[in-house]
């Protein structure tokens, strides 16, 4: 028997529970996992409000990131084995497989070793907060050394990671925030500049930044009515990546603006890289890489205890955490 997380119908973080469930052996792609820790998503709390983007089939389980010991492996698994200390990576939907749990099964290809350097907790902060920034900035060439990057909800994991990534490529990351309170933490985390939104002019700061070019890429999971302040921060011919839309409001678009000055608005999400196995076998290369060297620090904001996954979720959503939220198991 194994204590997982579940959900039977759409709600606040009280409507995860904890239920005790047999967890089958291994099908052959396949590894089961002993969980050490669990890193929270912002898209794991979507998916149990019912407004990500895929229905969930009720019940369901939730979960993308966790670290453990692998405890079996199926016939066809060759590149783990069992006592091997592994994490996961977003590859899969949740409908599919859940990783809240204390014993898991995983798809095989999610499943990889982490460096022994890193703690378990450090281990559910790699994948997601680097893979996002790294397929859109790296693999699809729409960042490059000098290129000025825009990088709104700062503080969060993802935030972060893309603030790393893109001085491993030796981009100009300007981090946004809302207020200068956690100012000194993004210029520690490496943002070359930051700019309190509800304090400062962003537009105009960005233009006095970018000596009035404005910035060559933003890349926004916020959305919302000061999504046309991105648009005018943004240089001619620039890019403006969507992966999320934590606003929630409705986003204006500022047509004429975005015609005369050639903006590109890509919707991304990481899964055309997690699921394609030489694009995903690349960025876990560059992750490793950058991890080795010192390029890219896993960044925790707060541990709680697998019992208290719901504050861990209503920690979450008040969105005043600075890196990774870690549940331990």
């Amino acid at each position: 028997m194994s204590r997982i997380v579940r959900f039977t119908e759409y709600g606040g973080p009280e409507v995860l529970e904890i239920v005790d469930i047999d967890v089958p052996a291994p099908a052959a792609t396949e590894v089961r996992i002993q969980v050490k820790a669990i890193g929270l998503n912002r898209a794991e709390s979507m998916w149990r409000t019912g407004i990500y983007v895929e229905p969930v089939n009720l019940p369901g389980r939730l979960g993308y990131e966790v670290s453990g010991t692998v405890e079996a492996v199926g016939s066809d698994v060759t590149h783990v084995a069992v006592g091997d200390i592994v994490s996961t990576i977003p590859a899969f939907s949740q409908n599919d497989y859940g990783m809240y749990g204390e014993l898991v099964l995983a798809p095989a290809h999610a499943v990889v070793k982490h460096p022994s350097s890193l703690s378990f907790q450090q281990a559910t902060a790699i994948w997601n907060p680097f893979i996002t920034s790294y397929a859109a900035f790296v693999e699809g060439g729409r960042v490059k050394a000098g290129d000025t990057v825009l990088i709104p909800a700062a503080t969060g994991a993802v935030g972060i990671g893309a603030i790393q990534i893109a001085n491993m490529i030796g981009a100009i990351p300007i981090a946004l925030t809302r207020t200068s309170a956690k100012r000194a933490q993004l210029l520690n985390a490496g943002a070359a500049h930051v700019i309190a939104t509800e304090e400062q002019d962003l537009v105009a700061e960005v233009l006095r930044i970018t000596d009035g070019k404005g910035a060559n890429v933003a890349f926004d999971p916020v959305g919302g009515a000061s999504f046309p302040k991105l648009i005018s921060a943004t240089a001619a011919g620039g890019t403006v990546l969507i992966y999320g839309d934590l606003s929630k409001e409705v986003t204006p678009l500022p047509m004429l603006e975005m015609v005369a000055k050639r903006i590109t608005i890509h919707g991304y999400n990481l899964f055309a890289t997690t699921t394609t196995p030489a694009l995903r076998n690349a960025a876990v290369k560059f992750i490793s890489d950058g991890l080795a060297n010192g390029s890219l620090k896993p960044v925790l904001a707060a541990e709680f205890d697998f019992g208290d996954i719901v504050n861990a979720h209503r920690t979450l959503e008040k969105n005043q955490h600075f890196g990774r939220i870690v549940v331990n198991v």
